[in-house]
């Protein structure tokens, strides 16, 4: 049997979801364990030209949120929680893991040939939804969900590949 673009998507970004939740988790009770600033977490960059954790999982949620609802034919429904906390980011992943579970197999399946138009800085950019899964939103999920996990296991939290994986 083929694999469908729901099987390739939906699934995909409730485990990756899953595996930052739990490493957030970690993070969250690193910092209370050793009374750390959680600001020290938050901010955390791999380099002074990347973005910081935050802004990796925001960014790791919305690849997901997008990518799903433009597969099934919408725009991703806004989302507007605060972002500035461990329990900030916790809210807008469990959110982001109930918005993904809403796109069934019949919602996204057949889209890999559905048009997809993405506004960029420098205009739209158009696509089919199977490029767009497979070219762009995937390969910008993993690396924003990889490099948030980077961060945290950089500055000590005690996190591993199964908890990355979402199965531990």
């Amino acid at each position: 049997m083929p694999l469908s673009m729901h099987q390739a998507s939906v699934p995909v970004f409730t485990q990756g979801l899953t595996g930052l939740r739990i490493v957030l988790g970690k993070a969250a009770a690193h910092v209370e364990a050793r009374g750390i600033d959680p600001t020290a977490l938050l901010t955390a960059r791999l380099y002074p030209d990347m973005f910081h954790f935050t802004r990796q999982v925001v960014a790791a949620s919305e690849f997901a949120r997008g990518c799903a609802a433009r597969l099934a034919g919408q725009e991703p429904a806004p989302y507007d929680g605060d972002d500035t906390s461990f329990a900030g980011l916790t809210a807008r992943l469990e959110a982001a893991l109930a918005y993904v579970a809403t796109f069934d197999a019949a919602a996204v399946d057949g889209s890999e040939g559905r048009e997809i138009t993405l506004q960029r800085r420098d205009g739209p950019v158009v696509m089919t939804g199977q490029a767009y899964l497979l070219a762009q939103s995937l390969p910008h999920f993993f690396f924003h969900v990889t490099t948030a996990y980077d961060i945290l296991r950089h500055n000590g939290v005690e996190v591993g590949k199964k908890d990355y994986l979402g199965i531990s």
